[in-house]
């Protein structure tokens, strides 16, 4: 009885695992399809990527070959960050070069927009935070290291509180 039961389990495990030509060459067909259109999904993505311009910060070459106007300005070292931050925040493109004539670091940035009104915004906001950045530095502050220095000899020069540590002997 044991014998016969494993027989047929055998036998119907055999029934379905073999594949007919037929079964197998539709699964290899459909595999194709599948195939066949993700390539035609990538190339398309690929084509669809070319169209669209880069934006932000950029090198020289790419944002004169979109053909657009350029504009320059020169600028410090010290802006170089604050510039970047305002011309991402109001999609402006542009590219920063470094001078290599001059013996003091000094960059110039090339930049392009639309909106001739999204340059002069930039151009706005960068000009008042570097005027409040200057204004900031003509105010002298005193350092911190010289403050922590002079509460470090002040603490030095209060005495401090001798601890006796010996005990009476007691009797």
């Amino acid at each position: 009885m044991q014998e016969e039961v494993e027989n047929r389990t055998v036998q119907f495990a055999i029934r379905t695992v073999k594949l007919s030509a037929g079964v197998f060459l539709k699964a290899f067909n459909a595999w194709l399809r599948n195939y066949q259109n993700k390539q035609r999904m990538k190339h398309q993505m690929k084509q669809f990527h070319k169209n669209d311009s880069v934006h932000g910060k950029q090198s020289v070459k790419e944002l004169i070959g979109q053909g657009d106007g350029v504009k320059s300005m020169p600028i410090g070292d010290e802006g170089i960050r604050q510039f970047k931050r305002i011309a991402n925040k109001y999609g402006v493109d542009f590219a920063i070069v470094k001078d290599k004539q001059e013996k003091a670091p000094q960059y110039t940035v090339f930049f392009k927009a639309k909106d001739e009104d999204a340059i002069l915004q930039v151009l706005k906001d960068y000009a008042s935070k570097r005027m409040k950045n200057m204004a900031d530095q003509a105010i002298e502050r005193p350092s911190i290291l010289e403050q922590l220095k002079a509460l470090k000899e002040m603490i030095s020069k209060i005495p401090h509180k001798i601890k006796d540590r010996w005990k009476e002997p007691e009797r």
